[in-house]
C-alpha cells in the first residue's frame, strides 16, 4: 500500500496512512515522508498501541541523525526515567513513574513547553523534525498546538517582510524559562549561552520562506531590547492567530511528527497533579546553523 496523506487543516497538517511505522523504514517510504513533511509540516500517525521506544528511535533514525537529550541541567543528580539518550521524557512522571511533586524542578522546567517555541532553537544547530509518541494521556486537556510559520510569513504585509527579512535573533533557554521566573545555576547560565538564528528561513525542501519564532528568543542583533521584544510579541501574536493553528487532541498510540524549521508548537494545560501524561520525543538535528543555510 502506498503512503497517503489526509489533510487535517486548510493550511497544513495531515494524517498518514499506508505505512507501519513499527516496521523497518525503507528509503522509498522515508522519501515519501520527507515529501509529506515538505508539504504539510505536521504529520499524524495513528496506532492502536504506543510505538515502543526502541521502535520510535529506529523509525526516527531512518529519517536522519538524532539529537542527544540534554538531561544534565534538570535532573539534579537523579536517574532519568527513560534510559535512551536520544529520547526526551515529555511527562509529569519521575524515575519511579510516580507523579512529580508540584515543586519538582523538572516539572517546573517543563512548564516552558506551554510557551510557543521551536525545539532546540537554543542550540547552534537547531532541530529538524521532532517525533512525539503518546503512551498515556489525561482525560482532558494536554493537547498540543502547532502554528504554520510559512502561512504566517505569507500573510505579512510587504513592509513587515522587509523589516524582518535579514534580522538575526538570539535564542536561549535563559530567555524562555526566565519569563516564568525560573532560577538558573551558574553552570546552566554557561550551558544556555544565547545562539544566533535567522528570523526568516528558507525551507530547503519546499523553498518557502517562514518565520523562525520561539519563546527562546530574547534579543535581536542591532536592536534595542524594548524594540526587539515588542517586534517579537507582534510577530508571535500574528503567527499564532487561530487560522494558522492546528490543535492535536492526543489518543494513546498517536505519533505526531513536525518540522521545527517552519512551525512553532506548545503544550496545553491539564491537571498534572491528578493525571499522568506520558509522551516521548525523539528529535532530528538540522544540517547546519541557520546562518550557514541559504537565505
Amino acid at each position: 500500500m502506498a503512503i497517503s496523506f489526509t489533510p487535517l487543516h486548510p493550511l497544513f497538517a495531515a494524517e498518514v496512512s499506508g505505512i507501519d511505522i513499527a516496521a523497518p523504514l525503507t528509503p522509498e517510504d522515508a522519501a515519501a515522508i520527507d515529501a509529506g513533511m515538505d508539504q504539510y509540516a505536521v504529520l499524524v500517525f495513528r496506532r492502536a498501541v504506543p510505538l515502543s521506544t526502541d521502535a520510535q528511535v529506529a523509525f526516527s533514525r531512518g529519517l536522519g541523525p538524532l539529537e542527544d537529550v540534554a538531561y544534565t541541567a534538570i535532573k539534579a543528580g537523579k536517574e532519568a526515567r527513560l534510559a535512551d539518550p536520544h529520547v526526551s521524557d515529555i511527562s509529569n512522571l519521575g524515575a519511579d513513574s510516580a507523579l512529580l511533586e508540584r515543586d519538582n524542578r523538572r516539572r517546573l522546567f517543563m512548564l516552558g513547553n506551554r510557551l510557543w517555541h521551536s525545539d532546540s532553537s537554543y542550540k547552534a544547530t537547531p532541530a529538524k523534525y521532532s517525533l512525539l509518541s503518546a503512551h498515556v494521556v489525561p482525560p482532558q486537556g494536554g493537547d498540543t498546538e502547532f502554528a504554520d510559520m510559512r502561512a504566517a510569513w505569507d500573510a505579512l504585509p510587504d513592509w513587515e517582510k522587509d523589516q524582518a527579512r535579514h534580522l538575526v535573533c538570539r535564542h536561549s533557554r535563559l530567555f524562555s524559562k526566565g519569563t516564568l521566573g525560573f532560577d538558573f545555576t551558574e553552570a546552566e547560565k554557561t550551558a544556555f549561552a544565547p545562539v544566533p538564528q535567522r528570523l526568516v528561513r528558507r525551507h530547503p525542501g519546499s523553498g518557502r520562506l517562514s518565520l523562525f519564532l520561539s519563546s527562546h528568543i530574547g534579543a535581536i542583533d542591532g536592536m534595542s531590547k524594548p524594540e526587539a521584544l515588542m517586534l517579537l510579541r507582534d510577530l508571535t501574536e500574528h503567527a499564532t492567530q487561530r487560522g494558522f493553528v492546528y490543535a492535536h487532541r492526543w489518543r494513546v498510540g498517536d505519533l505526531v511528527m513536525w518540522d521545527n524549521r517552519c512551525t512553532m508548537h506548545r503544550g496545553r494545560n491539564y491537571d498534572d497533579a491528578r493525571y499522568p501524561r506520558d509522551l516521548r520525543r525523539t528529535t532530528l538535528t538540522d544540517a547546519a546553523p541557520t546562518l550557514e543555510q541559504a537565505a
